[in-house]
């Protein structure tokens, strides 16, 4: 028995301590928050837009062009793997050997991410009654204006907790990156196992790490959906 919490207790040395590896796991970690911070950015950016669309195109026929677009980008990136789509861009876009890694995995989690936030908005836009835009537009409103100042402060309430969740499975996605040179967790738990030649120890290490992250956003947004129900109450 003592041999064996000795062995683990080797292996999580060699793997956190020893020529101070711990600090690939914090760049790692770094590296991921970056990249899923700018991803969701750039995904609630796209995703607002197509959300607009998408609903403004049902009362206006004249936008039946871009809402088919809308509904190609949707359907074409919910329908693929987010790897693949890493790979393509990759290869397809950023093939200068002086690309940056790390702006390519963020440009492309958050096209991958704008899809499944087009939707959350999608539905929180039409979960608003249909009796505030026409009172907007009674009161002299354009639609834009409309949208900008009644329906879409309205909708956050409900499209928030969706948001979250969205940024937490964006976190885990973005272990993929590594397939293009990004050195996120993942990769840095993969680089120190080639050389401690212990691959499982960096893996499960990372895993908790992930795990940790995952839990404490969880709750965080755990406390804002409560302040959101308390200010709904008041």
């Amino acid at each position: 028995m003592s041999n064996f919490f000795k062995s683990i207790s080797d292996a999580l040395y060699a793997a956190i301590l020893e020529e101070n590896r711990y600090l690939f796991y914090l760049e790692g970690i770094k590296v991921t928050i970056i990249v899923s911070l700018f991803a969701i950015l750039l995904g609630v950016a796209i995703g607002l837009l197509v959300a607009v669309v998408k609903v403004a195109s049902a009362n206006n026929k004249k936008l039946w062009l871009l809402n088919k677009i809308c509904n190609l980008y949707t359907t074409v990136i919910r329908a693929t793997p987010a790897i693949v789509q890493l790979l393509i861009l990759s290869n397809l876009i950023f093939t200068s050997r002086n690309s940056n890694e790390i702006l390519v995995a963020a440009l492309c989690f958050g096209i991958n991410s704008g899809a499944y936030v087009a939707e959350i908005i999608r539905a929180g836009l039409e979960s608003v009654d249909k009796g505030q835009m026409e009172a907007g537009r009674s009161l002299g409103f354009t639609y834009i204006q409309t949208m900008k100042l009644i329906i879409i402060p309205q909708a956050i309430k409900n499209i928030l907790p969706a948001l979250g969740n969205e940024f937490i499975t964006l976190i885990k996605e973005t272990s993929i990156a590594g397939v293009v040179a990004v050195t996120d967790l993942t990769k840095a738990a993969q680089y120190i196992g080639s050389v401690t030649w212990d691959v499982l120890t960096p893996l499960l290490i990372a895993a908790a790490c992930y795990l940790v992250m995952v839990l404490g956003l969880t709750k965080l947004l755990g406390l804002f959906e409560r302040r959101l129900a308390q200010g709904d109450r008041n």
